[in-house]
């Protein structure tokens, strides 16, 4: 695999995540700190993190963060939820792409856990938002959800879970 295929990889995720994050974050600033968008949003910024290291390990200048007002917000919250739900399945298709795309073992690593985090995480929040209309409660963990649907991704990009104090999520 020659440099420029690298590149491409690593920018294209990290511009996706980039976007998913500015988009749930333009969401959150419109509907208020409504679930699954203000759980998701903090996973979206660790997977941001965990690509990071990568571009330092092989040498590669960071793309140039998107502008955040780009980001487009629909008019009601289960649109939101909708776009959340296409948005984690093209999310889904565009990692099995790059990882098709490398045999650089650290680099799939990373990849494949990004794409664990949005197909078992970030996928089913959303669709559990589309099926409730939209209807979800405010804040972080709002004490009726398990642990295991969580809206979080159990910190799946950096490989560790522990409990976070006091919200119910997985860390």
């Amino acid at each position: 695999m020659n440099d420029s295929v690298l590149v491409h990889i690593l920018n294209e995720a990290l511009l996706d995540e980039y976007k998913a994050r500015d988009t749930y974050r333009k969401i959150i600033d419109s509907f208020g700190a409504v679930r699954p968008f203000v759980n998701i949003v903090e996973a979206e910024q660790r997977h941001i993190e965990a690509l990071l290291p990568l571009y330092q390990k092989y040498g590669i200048s960071l793309p140039p963060e998107p502008d955040p007002e780009q980001a487009v917000v629909p008019d009601s919250l289960i649109d939101a939820c909708k776009i959340g739900v296409a948005a984690e399945i093209e999310n889904i298709s565009m990692y099995d792409r790059l990882i098709a795309m490398t045999d650089l073992s650290d680099v799939i690593e990373v990849l494949q856990r990004l794409q664990a985090a949005s197909r078992d995480n970030h996928l089913p929040a959303f669709q559990r938002c589309v099926e409730r209309g939209g209807e979800m409660g405010s804040g972080r963990g709002a004490g009726r959800r398990r642990v295991s649907q969580s809206a979080d991704d159990g910190d799946a990009c950096r490989g560790t879970r522990r409990r976070r104090q006091g919200d119910g999520i997985d860390k």
